[in-house]
């Protein structure tokens, strides 16, 4: 059964795989079907963005395809970055230009004030249309500078609630236990397994 993750982010492929491991799946990426579009995330949630992309790519591949839309959610900033994460600098910005603007629009923000969380909504699209949704949290807080080499993102300045070190400072494993694409490809998982017979017939 073949399955594709339709996304060309490589971090996010690797992040994927590594949680979907085990299940008698063959992942396939965006990577695999290079006609396939790059689908314009302009919905204004998530799951709005998330199940496009997955429409998108199974209509193009003939395939289950799953996708995912995450990002930051700061509470003193009236949820942003949110469904602008990826590009909160701007079009084009990297991870450490986002950062930038978030710590710059953080500063006089007081630590007990620096809530947030991770969103995730996975997406899986039937080529007969048929969508179904998984939802991921990782609550939180923001730090006052970047820690840690792991991860992408906003990683290094997010600190997962009850812990010292920030998600980029965990090995793998560590932040797939608590992040939000882990709890959300959790959902996916144990749908996935519980309709098996009905998947594996698509």
């Amino acid at each position: 059964m073949d399955i594709v993750l339709a996304t060309r982010n490589k971090k996010k492929v690797e992040e994927m795989s590594r949680i979907l491991g085990g299940m008698d799946i063959n992942i396939l990426t965006l990577d695999d079907f290079p006609s396939c579009p790059e689908v314009e995330e302009d919905a204004n949630t998530f799951e709005g963005n998330a199940v496009k992309k997955a429409l998108a790519i199974t209509k193009c591949t003939n395939k289950i395809a799953v996708a995912d839309d995450s990002g930051l959610e700061v509470y003193a900033l009236n949820g942003a970055p949110g469904v602008m994460s990826a590009r909160y600098a701007g079009e084009g910005a990297d991870d450490v230009a986002n950062i930038g603007k978030l710590l710059s629009e953080m500063k006089d923000i007081p630590d007990e004030q620096r809530g947030a969380r991770f969103v995730c909504c996975i997406a899986l699209a039937y080529p007969n249309g048929k969508t179904e949704t998984f939802f991921g949290f990782a609550e939180g807080r923001i730090g006052r500078e970047p820690r840690g080499r792991m991860g992408f993102g906003y990683d290094p300045v997010f600190y997962p609630a009850g812990y010292e070190v920030t998600f980029a400072e965990m090995s793998p494993e560590e932040k797939d236990a608590l992040s939000h694409r882990g709890n959300a490809l959790e959902g996916f998982k144990k749908y996935m397994k519980a309709h098996y017979s009905e998947y594996k017939e698509i």
